[in-house]
């Protein structure tokens, strides 16, 4: 869900909505769950026992913008209104003022780090909440002013032109997972009383694409075998439950027939009956009404409040609809189509997570009440902005150690920065963008212009799509510099939220550009830096002598200038250790069509026999990494039990560096289709060097359970394989990957016959 941005400055900020409520005191009253001694659950349902049902009915029914939102006041409990509308991606996303903006989320899962994207989240919950509180001491519940977001996404990046890859931790289930589940915990904080801002985990489910191209998703239909829809687009969505998200947001497809946000089988038998899910569901912007109206599986909005209430939606998030279908449950309720239990049901949560944000106690017990707008844009958060960047690049080619620059040698020399990305502040976020002060973007040219060199510039295209391109300014500015950095990549008018890409090419004449950049430059170094999400054919330059370098860089937003300055003459802490969360695939022959669910043929889990152009998992570092000692304890185990492993990493080259640890599993002896390995553990590490490190996995017994009918664990044997990169790659890292085989002994049996915590 994306609407218009509204900017606001904070000394004269723009109240459309005031409200002066009586608190239960002036009126006499000590309302049970106005009391902070009491039970959580007792508070819960002592509030909404005092609610009328259209009081009911318009809590459910506002969760949107303008004429739908917010949550309205509810002056005799002197209860105040609530946005629901926040978005959290990456920082605090269109809300009134000025927000730190880290780099888009694939980029920060290129990173491979729970513990960066943890400390990103919990830095983009400080900002959101020290706003909350300044638009709650001025009365503004305007959209984007609430502490509920609709962050992360999770969905599997399933196909290399969708719009929205950009905004999905890639396509691994698994590490989907493991990044969703530190997003959650570190945006909603470590208090044992307070959240500081809740997450919401979308999209509810199987929602990969398309946007537009070829159908409209709307309307889009998702059909998806049940052990794909287990194995790859439910595990992560799990791990978001498991670490605590108060939030879910049902998406706008279909799920093999049935609309998502009235989708039982999804909300109910899966979300709360087998996960245990005890959080609300909201619906994604319009998708209530579009199961009416695009989806024509109801007649009515009074039959479409029915099905998506009993289906297990609890908050309804219109477009801008006054009337909206939630508007109708007071009518489906005087019909016996939905009773009043289920409507207190669907409630709870609501104001459940509205009093664990702290909204009815008092604010001194709470100490992220104390956050205010002194925490917006600090040195802290831009501090990790730049290191979340620095994080997330992946250096995709290093011709004969071209990277990093050599600082003492690039002294005085001429820098000729070029490309639609190389000074184009707007094209370096991507979408779902926090805007910050402009003061702190600094673009590639900016940032190479703090090095002690000249530095000429030229875009050579009018924009990022390069309709309009002019060769000459490229060519005369690169026959004059002695290094040349070119700045190519797609941006939000090429691939964003509504927008699918139609092939894997650069944008318009980008290419052209490219090639007359390296034929100008003679021989001379050059060095392509790109700004993209989904894959990009690059396969020319990969293979080219005279493309010396590249460097994937994603939208890295605001620091992405300093960013880049850092990793191009290698500072210290700069040693890029970034690796690709999706596969680029060769050609669009080697994917198939958005529009098929099938797993088969995509993701690096069930690839097949194609070689891409880079794996998942790839990427390049400034030293080397030597494997040894992989051991596995035990070797031969029961179905119930949890493997350990360990294994040495040394750096072995002359400087220090992040290495990315990955440990994949393949299934030798399962008795149904599974991937042809699957990753299983992973862990960035630092390592000095000449130094070794000892990392430790565990393997859990749920990792080996196969689908079928439901979750099983089978006897037989696997193999484990542990190193800086998939096994068995053509495109390769030169660090090597071992290998380990295990036996599981016993009789199959249902994985929820062992304990839970496996």
């Amino acid at each position: 869900m994306k609407l218009g941005m509204l900017y606001f400055d904070t000394t004269s900020i723009l109240v459309t909505s005031v409200f002066l409520l009586c608190v239960p005191d002036c009126l006499g009253q000590d309302y049970p769950f106005m009391n902070p001694s009491l039970p959580w659950d007792t508070r819960v349902k002592d509030l909404i026992n005092r609610l009328s049902l259209d009081e009911m009915v318009l809590q459910m029914a506002r969760g949107g913008v303008l004429k739908n939102g917010p949550a309205p006041a509810i002056p005799h409990l002197g209860v105040k209104p609530y946005s629901w509308n926040t978005e959290c991606l990456r920082g605090d996303v269109q809300a009134p003022g000025w927000a730190t903006s880290y780099p888009q989320a694939l980029g920060l899962a290129a990173s491979f780090s729970s513990e960066l994207i943890g400390r990103v989240a919990n830095a983009t919950a400080t900002e959101v909440r020290g706003k909350h509180n300044y638009f709650m001491s001025i009365g503004n519940y305007d959209d984007h002013t609430g502490l509920s977001c609709f962050s992360p996404v999770i969905n599997i990046m399933r196909h290399p032109l969708w719009g929205r890859n950009q905004e999905t931790y890639g396509e691994d289930p698994y590490l989907s997972g493991v990044l969703a589940a530190a997003f959650v915990k570190g945006l909603q904080g470590d208090h044992p009383r307070y959240v500081k801002a809740n997450a919401g985990c979308k999209h509810f489910d199987v929602h990969g694409g398309p946007e537009n191209v070829p159908v409209s998703r709307f309307s889009f239909d998702a059909k998806v075998e049940e052990r794909d829809w287990r194995m790859t687009f439910l595990p992560q969505f799990q791990a978001c439950i498991e670490a605590g998200t108060y939030s879910v947001m049902c998406s706008y497809n279909r799920v093999n027939g049935v609309p998502a946000c009235a989708n039982q089988k999804l909300l109910t038998d899966i979300l709360r009956k087998e996960w245990g899910f005890e959080g609300y569901v909201v619906s994604d912007e319009g998708a209530i009404e579009f199961i009416m109206m695009e989806h024509n599986y109801t007649s009515s909005f009074l039959e479409t409040a029915i099905v998506s209430v009993n289906s297990g939606c609890n908050l309804e998030l219109s477009a801008n609809l006054a009337d909206n279908v939630f508007m109708k449950i007071k009518d489906a309720v005087t019909n016996g189509n939905i009773t009043m239990e289920t409507v207190k049901e669907r409630l709870y949560p609501l104001f459940y997570t509205r009093m664990r944000l702290g909204e009815f106690d008092p604010p001194d017990m709470n100490p992220y009440s104390a956050l205010d707008l002194s925490s917006v844009q600090s040195q802290e958060h831009r501090d990790l902005a730049v290191e979340a960047a620095v994080k997330s690049f992946v250096l995709l080619k290093n011709l004969k150690d071209t990277l990093p620059l050599d600082f003492r040698s690039i002294k005085g020399k001429k820098f000729g920065v070029i490309g639609p990305f190389a000074n184009d502040p707007k094209g370096l976020f991507g979408d779902y963008e926090p805007h910050p002060d402009p003061r702190y973007i600094v673009t590639p040219r900016d940032g190479i212009a703090e090095l002690p060199v000249q530095v000429s510039f030229a875009a050579g295209c009018g924009d990022a799509k390069c309709e309009t391109y002019f060769p000459d300014e490229i060519k005369e500015l690169v026959q004059s510099v002695d290094i040349t950095i070119v700045c190519l990549g797609t941006g939000v008018t090429v691939e964003s939220e509504g927008l699918d890409r139609k092939n894997l090419s650069l944008p318009g004449f980008q290419s052209t550009l490219l090639s007359d950049a390296v034929a100008a430059a003679a021989g001379r170094p050059v060095i392509l830096l790109l700004f993209n999400a989904g894959p990009l054919d690059i396969s020319w330059a990969k293979e080219s002598d005279d493309v010396h370098a590249i460097l994937e860089c994603f939208f890295p937003a605001q620091a992405a200038g300093t960013a880049i300055t850092k990793v191009l003459i290698g500072t210290e802490e700069a040693n890029p250790a970034g690796r690709l969360p999706a596969t680029w695939p060769a050609d669009l022959e080697q994917v198939p069509a958005m529009e098929n669910y099938t797993m088969q043929g995509r993701t690096y889990r069930y690839y097949g026999s194609h070689v891409p152009l880079y794996p998942f998992g790839y990427g390049l570092s400034y030293t080397t990494f030597l494997y040894s000692n992989l051991e596995v304890n035990p070797s031969l185990l029961y179905l119930c039990d949890t493997l350990l492993l360990s294994v040495t990493v040394k750096n072995t080259g002359r400087r220090m560096g992040d290495e990315v640890v990955q440990v994949y599993m393949s299934w030798l002896t399962a008795s149904v289709p599974v991937p042809r390995w699957q990753l299983v553990g992973v862990q960035r590490v630092t390592i000095p060097v000449g130094s070794s490190v000892k990392v430790s996995i565990k393997v859990l017994p749920r990792q080996r359970a196969v689908w079928s009918d439901n979750w099983i664990l089978e006897p037989g044997e696997f193999s484990l394989y542990a190193g800086g990169q998939q096994p068995y790659q053509i495109t390769s890292v030169p660090s090597n990957v071992l290998q380990a085989n295990f036996l599981v002994v016993g009789a199959t049996r249902p994985l929820n016959t062992c304990s839970r915590s496996n």
